[in-house]
């Protein structure tokens, strides 16, 4: 599996012989000029999880990939996005040899008396590949098997206890820092460190801000 993280919640995943791109948002620089793609996937409707100015730029350079979104999200983009077709809890959808899986449903609470938001956590799953999970914006589910987490690092649904716990109970061979768009350097430095800390001895932090495509093995 090569991943590629264009910043907060965006990443590129190759495995399988196909390339998906998920969660092109506000905060994710250079997106835009990602070509070769079989699918974009969106977890929820979010700013920072889906830019729907930059958004057909996108889907012009790639006219073959199919572009799927949490449900509701598909009636929030509009003529911005396209052809979106609704990716639902439970549907599993086939690119190349990868499979996609959808798990989930809502968006963490961010105050008991807000309003909820649909979201859609991610499975990536290849034979001979390491499975990733990308949980958009949620910590409600926690998939066995799961060899990647793309972690979210911070965010207002959530503290930095809350991160920890949910790296705990997916206890993944790698964990990814994602959904930091929102945190200075030196912040982030101890947001990273803090999961490095206190996170399970079996997991390993992989940085992959500024990397470009990695190589990542389980």
């Amino acid at each position: 599996m090569r991943l590629t993280h264009f910043g907060h919640s965006c990443l590129l995943v190759e495995a399988g012989g196909a390339r998906v791109l998920i969660d092109p948002g506000r905060f994710s620089p250079g997106f835009e000029t990602v070509t070769g793609l079989d699918t974009v996937l969106i977890t929820h409707q979010h700013i920072d999880h889906v830019d729907t100015d930059r958004l057909p730029a996108l889907l012009a350079g790639n006219p073959d990939a199919a572009l799927l979104a949490e449900p509701s999200t598909v009636e929030m983009l509009g003529s911005a996005g396209g052809p979106a077709r609704p990716l639902r809890v439970g549907d599993e959808r086939q690119f190349g040899e990868m499979a996609v899986r959808a798990i989930g449903g809502l968006h963490a609470r961010i105050f008991e008396d807000g309003p909820r938001f649909g979201n859609i956590g991610l499975v990536l799953s290849a034979a001979g590949e390491p499975t990733l999970f990308h949980p958009g914006d949620s910590f409600y589910q926690n998939p066995s098997g799961v060899d990647v987490l793309a972690l979210p690092l911070q965010a207002p649904w959530t503290s930095g206890r809350g991160t920890v716990e949910f790296l705990r109970a997916v206890g993944p061979a790698v964990a990814v820092p994602i959904h930091d768009g929102l945190l200075v350097p030196a912040g982030r430095e101890i947001y990273v460190g803090m999961v490095q800390g206190f996170g399970p001895d079996t997991t390993r932090i992989l940085d992959l801000a500024g990397a470009g495509p990695t190589e990542v093995t389980a």
